[in-house]
């Protein structure tokens, strides 16, 4: 294969959806399995809605992914000159024309084919206007659109994922390319940049497909053969319907802000559509470019389960260099502790979350010692047996030597079989002291993480409360 060259084209109306990140995945993968080149272009036109400052922000979420681009990123909003030639080379070889219809006339049109019951199509009337006729209106400053002249005959688009399609001629009118104040509209843009940065293969969302037979007719007026298409099916939600932020999150940003790691959402889009065979479901970045191809994406609709991506964002913590996950966790806010005992901290707990928030939450413990303390434990262990169970315990903890939970979890045996009560009654009123709750990883490691003057310190305080309140 000749090597290939796709373009990834977001408009900075919203942030980066999954939808689009998981188009410019599959752009990326496929430039990179062929040696090709993948080409960033931000497609803003449209200049009601378009955000500026969200260009930075889709710039940055790709960055964050790990799909870096080749070339650009070139914008559309600079490259007004291209487009203006391009309309005037196609009217100069009577491939495309000016209509004058007024805003007016075209409502008339479209009422009265609403009226008749049929869908509206421009009737190609300015086809037979003579060429010095619209120029001279042209000239005297009448206002016209320019329309692409469409051909007569069906237009087949052979899609790579969704299959042959045909487009019959009557389906098909004559679009403006360029409106009356001048300003391209985006089938003209897209196509026009699609010729001059020379790309290969269209790879983009399923709902762009009604518009490939405009595309093609462009393509083929402009002189070009029209690319590849791959056409990838749309994404759900579970209930079925096109995912959305009512289903939760739905942009890369906020997978971010969640604690999401990119390695996993990468990894979770990929397979959203495309199937690298042998039931494989863990993949690096590396590793999908090696199995990547085009033909191994389904048609279908795929359903975005957002249980599935935290479970594969939680293997995926469990795996990650704990130096890695201290960086990542930066952001979410850590405790006041040095970096070693922070790393200890993350590999003690890591296995019990699922996102970066949730392993910053579980970190709390060892900020600011706990301020109150569940009310279901302190029921059942806020007595003055409790109180005095926890003193003893202090003791051996000060005593520990080493100070490591084998040694720890040693004293707490022997002083459970001294008192002749279970581990458990021991453990949960010190877990209590530690956390402020029942719930918490493997007791001893706790201990040996939080250091023995934090652990004495909680533990100590909690004895003091339940004595005070005898």
């Amino acid at each position: 294969m000749t090597p290939p060259r796709v373009r990834f084209a977001p408009s900075p109306t919203g942030s980066l959806h999954v939808g689009g990140a998981r188009t410019a995945l599959y752009n990326f993968l496929f430039a990179r399995r062929h040696g090709g080149t993948f080409v960033l272009r931000i497609e803003d036109t449209d200049v009601e809605r378009n955000r500026p400052e969200l260009v930075d922000q889709i710039l940055e979420a790709m960055t964050w992914l790990g799909l870096a681009w080749d070339e650009g990123p070139y914008r559309q909003s600079e490259r007004y000159p291209l487009y203006r030639e391009a309309a005037e080379r196609l009217l100069r070889e009577g491939k495309a024309y000016r209509a004058f219809e007024t805003p007016e006339e075209l409502e008339a049109m479209r009422k009265e084919a609403e009226a008749e019951g049929r869908t509206f199509r421009y009737t190609g009337a300015g086809r037979s206007i003579p060429a010095e006729e619209s120029e001279r209106r042209a000239e005297a400053g009448e206002r016209f659109v320019v329309r692409l002249k469409m051909p007569d005959e069906p237009i087949v688009v052979d899609d790579v994922v969704q299959g042959r399609a045909e487009f019959p001629a009557d389906a098909l009118d004559d679009f403006v390319l360029v409106r009356s104040d001048g300003h391209p509209l985006y089938h003209f843009s897209v196509c026009v940049d699609d010729v001059a940065m020379g790309i290969t293969h269209v790879v983009r969302g399923v709902d762009h497909l009604p518009n490939t037979p405009k595309h093609v007719a462009l393509f083929r007026a402009l002189g070009e053969a029209p690319p590849v298409f791959a056409h990838l099916g749309m994404i759900l939600g579970p209930d079925g319907k096109k995912l959305s932020k009512r289903h939760g999150a739905a942009g890369v940003e906020e997978f971010r802000a969640q604690g999401y790691l990119p390695e996993a959402l990468v990894n979770f889009l990929a397979l959203l559509g495309w199937s690298p065979g042998e039931d494989r479901e863990r993949m690096t970045l590396d590793e999908m470019v090696s199995l990547f191809s085009l033909e191994r994406i389904g048609p279908s609709p795929s359903r975005f389960d957002h249980e599935k991506l935290a479970w594969m964002n939680g293997q995926l913590l469990q795996e990650a260099p704990v130096g890695r996950l201290v960086d990542d966790l930066a952001p979410f806010g850590l405790p006041g502790r040095d970096r070693a005992t922070l790393e200890k901290a993350v590999a003690l707990h890591r296995s019990r979350c699922r996102t970066l928030r949730e392993l910053a939450a579980a970190l709390a413990v060892y900020g600011p010692d706990p301020s109150s303390y569940d009310e279901g434990g302190m029921k059942k262990f806020g007595k003055p047996a409790s109180g005095e169970l926890l003193r003893a315990f202090a003791a051996r903890v000060e005593a520990a030597d080493p100070f490591v939970h084998a040694s720890l979890e040693e004293a707490a045996r022997a002083l459970a079989a001294e008192r002749g009560v279970k581990l458990g009654d021991l453990a949960q009123p010190v877990r209590l002291a530690l956390t402020g709750t029942l719930a918490s990883p493997p007791l001893f490691e706790l201990i040996e993480v939080l250091g023995k003057e934090t652990a004495l310190r909680r533990i100590r305080a909690l004895a003091d409360l339940v004595e005070a309140s005898r």
